[in-house]
């Protein structure tokens, strides 16, 4: 089990493949196992390296300080650590706001970032929403209930049309070992509701692929956009028919939009 251990928590990260190195960072509540629709295909290209968020799967301690910088700054340990040099960062989410702080305080470290379904906006809606779901969890009287409410804000319409896939999914994510608890959510979500990440954009200097999903209820497309806008080397995608799990709601048009992207310029 490969991990890393820094002054304050010990870093697990999954490594796989070969090839140039890419280092995908998970978003809100998940781990480095929410990549799993993407990670046979990209093992295929890349060296692909999966960081446990501090607060989430098996980094420790779960309790550690949590902000922006202190996940950033860790993805940057363990890029340093692997010796990796100038390295793709693609970020979902929040994954996508550490990989944005990164690239604009360690530019020699990020060659190429990527950012899916993420962006510096901030709204009420999605401050009472998280809110909610942590209220839902830290009743405890049905363990699925912020599951149940939560999901239909992450997956396209369609999902729920398939007989099962919901109670599938609610299923496969109570059953999972790794699983954030209730109050390292409630810490990761006060971090995420103190971030303002807005001036980072500008500072972004290496090529910027952005792709959004056009029914992702949580990173509007118009405000995404309005957000990302000062990034100098800037392309933005948007997949029509995604939900906010863009990875798993449209895995082949995600990977569609982002290999090209990553592989520019290869020989």
């Amino acid at each position: 089990m490969p991990t890393l251990a820094l002054s304050d928590v010990t870093l697990h990260y999954e490594i796989d493949g070969k090839g140039p190195p890419l280092m995908l960072i998970a978003g809100t509540a998940s781990d480095s196992a929410s990549w799993g629709p993407l990670v046979a295909p990209l093992t295929a290209h890349f060296t692909v390296i999966r960081p446990d968020n501090r607060s989430t799967g098996r980094t420790t301690p779960q309790d550690a300080p949590l902000s922006l910088e202190h996940w950033a700054d860790d993805a940057l340990a363990l890029a340093a650590h692997l010796e990796l040099g100038p390295v793709a960062v693609v970020g979902h989410s929040l994954g996508g706001m550490i990989a944005l702080r990164m690239a604009a305080t360690a530019p020699e470290t990020v060659a190429r970032l990527g950012l899916l379904a993420s962006a510096p906006v901030r709204g009420g809606r999605n401050v009472a929403l998280f809110d909610l779901m942590l209220r839902l969890r830290a009743e405890g009287q049905a363990p699925d209930l912020w599951l149940r409410a939560f999901l239909p804000w992450l997956f396209h319409p369609r999902f729920f049309d398939v007989p099962g896939q919901l109670d599938a999914a609610i299923a496969q994510s109570l059953a999972y070992p790794h699983a954030q608890s209730a109050a390292a959510m409630a810490a990761q979500v006060a971090a995420l509701h103190e971030t303002d990440a807005s001036g980072l954009p500008a500072l972004v200097r290496c090529p910027t692929l952005s792709v959004l999903a056009g029914s992702d209820l949580l990173i509007l497309e118009a405000s995404a956009r309005a957000a990302l806008a000062p990034i100098a080397d800037l392309t933005i995608t948007t997949i029509p028919e995604a939900g906010h799990s863009i990875h798993w709601d449209a895995p082949a048009a995600t990977l569609a939009a982002l290999l090209p992207f990553l592989t520019e310029g290869r020989q």
